[in-house]
């Protein structure tokens, strides 16, 4: 069972969940079109094994946008001094995995290793998409356009849950309820994925990057973000990568028991 804590940073309130268990702590970070809940089925998986933090960032969730300015890396270090956690294994989705390089980069000392799933990377290169990504960056522009956030919230969910090159719906039931009602969220608050940054540019100082990462990708993400992830993997000093099959950028809503099972390979080397 997990317990809910609100933690008080500057100009808001953030609000997450713990689940008790061992060591080492685990801190699970949202990508940008989700919040903590798109995590707790792979939380449930982990605890007891280890201890399992995961938290709504500013706008996102239950956590208001805020007053103050702020940064997402002090934001997760605040969460864990909250844990009295001098070193946590981060496990962050998309721009999640983002802030998890950046946490590495600023705060080396407080972290023991990552896992990056289908990671952004500050200071990476302008990707090139792929007709079928192409096609839903032009869609999105025209309904951010005329102002139609359910119908973002919808092609969206299609292209981050299905995957650019598969059928909508492909993914359905409880899980495509829960992408939809997180990523409304957020499109309601009008969160905006550059703010908090830190002005890393991780992309340049990857060799700094000394603790083990596992880079993994779903097999129907974007083209892009699959390619980056590989060779992501192949410029940090210690990392693997991890495809996995039949999955796209939200793999913890599809099967988190294959999510489980891949952050518990990391903690022990596998």
């Amino acid at each position: 069972m997990s317990e809910r804590f609100v933690m008080a940073r500057p100009g808001c309130d953030l609000a997450g969940e713990r689940w008790p268990g061992g060591a080492p702590l685990v801190v699970l970070l949202h990508e940008g079109v989700s919040d903590r809940r798109g995590w707790r089925q792979v939380a449930g998986r982990l605890a007891p094994q280890v201890t399992v933090v995961a938290y709504d960032r500013r706008g996102y969730g239950e956590s208001p946008a805020g007053t103050a300015p702020f940064t997402h890396v002090d934001d997760l270090l605040g969460v864990l001094d909250r844990e009295q956690a001098g070193r946590a294994w981060l496990v962050g989705a998309s721009a999640g995995g983002g802030l998890a390089l950046d946490a590495a980069l600023l705060a080396p000392a407080r972290v023991a290793g990552l896992v990056l799933i289908g990671t952004a990377v500050s200071g990476a290169p302008e990707p090139e998409l792929d007709p079928d990504t192409q096609r839903f960056d032009e869609l999105l522009d025209a309904a951010t356009a005329a102002g139609d956030l359910a119908e973002v919230n919808r092609l969206e969910t299609w292209l981050w849950l299905d995957g650019p090159s598969s059928a909508e719906g492909r993914v359905g039931g409880a899980a495509r309820a829960l992408a939809l009602d997180m990523n409304a969220i957020i499109l309601g608050n009008g969160a905006r994925e550059g703010e908090g940054g830190s002005d890393v540019d991780a992309w340049s100082r990857l060799a700094e990057v000394e603790v083990p990462v596992t880079v993994a990708c779903g097999e129907l993400d974007a083209p892009f973000t699959a390619d980056r992830s590989r060779e992501l993997a192949g410029l940090l000093p210690s990392a693997r990568y991890r495809e996995l099959p039949g999955m796209a950028h939200q793999p913890y809503l599809e099967d988190p028991g294959r999510v489980a099972d891949l952050i518990l390979g990391a903690l022990a080397g596998e």
